[in-house]
């Protein structure tokens, strides 16, 4: 909205005195002006309306009243009464901020909305998903495979969107592997829409594992955004994409702005979040957040970077997946049920292990910074 107010503000002064007066609004051409611009206001609307949202979840009674699956199943009762009754539902501040801050510094290009449109549906389903934890604390939430329908038919609907567009066609029909400066498979579509299908579901539903922990989602979300920040500006830049010998997208940097605003956001709700939490995103801000990097991740045609980026996710819902199917199997083989972890999602073996919820925050956080120097690394390592 400010590049389409200062482009009609410039046009309308061209020829006249005013034209020098107006002629720093040139900055707004630039995506590094309107990233920056973009962290700071979301930064700023985050730090101040966190307190009014955390109230007024507070007056609607929409705290975690009910116990985590996760906690029953492991008897972390340790640290039952702090959390009980923490607001929920933060998530909400998140996606508000982050819609409203992108519409307002960046272009509104195809990959902009289709981003944003994402957002909004994977909050909806997370709203959904915490909403019927609070009133109906017995049924656990949202039915999972409902769920999974949803993030597959979001996820379906943008891969077979971009197949079908001509200008982004190759995102999907291209496979691009990391540290290999060529696609391994071309006119690959069915292959590609599948990877987009893993990326976004996986992706959404890591980052909602991996939130069980104060701070911990948030802060390794913020940390693979800061990847992406950088991804899709050198992604739209193609001077610097056919030197570093990576995709070139069109528009890509209009994604810039929005994971600036991501992390503007994101950082004002840890404020609120780190240990000891004042408030929880629920799965409306995680189900939103990571279905955002999955989608980013696809339209800047890098998906597999997104796995190494986001080693600490891959972890946390490789350790349930893992726990799950190990003991079905030692169940069905042995008549007694075995596991591989003390606990999971993967931050809860660590607690059960004695370690101090800030240190398994803190821990994984360093994961999380190695793996994206890592993932970064693969833009020189081809």
């Amino acid at each position: 909205m400010l590049y389409y107010l200062s482009q009609y503000l410039s046009d309308q002064a061209a020829g006249t005195p005013w034209e020098s007066r107006v002629s720093g609004l040139r900055l707004f051409n630039y995506i590094t002006f309107r990233g920056v611009g973009a962290a700071l206001t979301s930064l700023l609307l985050g730090l101040w309306l966190g307190p009014k949202m955390i109230a007024w979840l507070k007056e609607l009674s929409f705290g975690q009243n009910y116990r985590d699956r996760a906690e029953v199943a492991g008897n972390l009762t340790g640290r039952e009464p702090r959390k009980m009754g923490t607001p929920t539902m933060g998530g909400l501040l998140i996606v508000i901020i982050l819609n409203g801050t992108t519409l307002l510094w960046a272009k509104w290009n195809t990959l902009v909305l289709l981003t944003l449109l994402s957002v909004v549906v994977l909050a909806g389903l997370g709203f959904y998903d915490d909403y019927m934890k609070i009133t109906k604390a017995s049924s656990g939430g949202a039915k999972s495979r409902v769920k999974l329908y949803v993030q597959i038919g979001l996820a379906l609907f943008i891969g077979i969107y971009l197949w079908m567009l001509p200008a982004t066609s190759t995102l999907i029909t291209e496979i691009m592997v990391p540290f290999y400066k060529r696609p391994v498979a071309v006119g690959a579509g069915g292959v590609g829409l599948i990877l987009t299908l893993l990326t976004i579901v996986g992706s959404s539903n890591a980052v909602n594992l991996t939130d069980g922990l104060d701070g911990l989602a948030i802060g390794c979300t913020l940390i693979v955004s800061f990847v992406f920040v950088i991804l899709t500006y050198l992604a739209s830049n193609a001077k610097l994409a056919a030197y570093l010998q990576i995709p070139h997208v069109n528009g890509a940097g209009e994604l810039t702005v929005f994971c600036a605003a991501m992390i503007g956001a994101g950082l004002a709700f840890l404020w609120f979040n780190c240990h000891p939490a004042q408030v929880f995103m629920g799965d409306t801000g995680s189900l939103s957040l990571g279905g955002a990097l999955g989608i980013v991740a696809v339209l800047i045609h890098q998906p597999l970077v997104l796995v190494i980026a986001g080693g600490v996710f891959v972890m946390e819902a490789l350790s349930v997946i893992l726990q799950t199917s190990y003991f079905k199997f030692t169940r069905k083989r042995y008549g007694t049920g075995k596991r591989l972890f003390l606990m999971a999602p993967l931050h809860h073996h660590f607690e059960k292990k004695n370690w101090h919820e800030s240190q398994v925050v803190t821990r994984f956080y360093i994961l999380c910074i190695l793996c994206a120097v890592v993932a970064l690394s693969s833009l020189k390592i081809r």
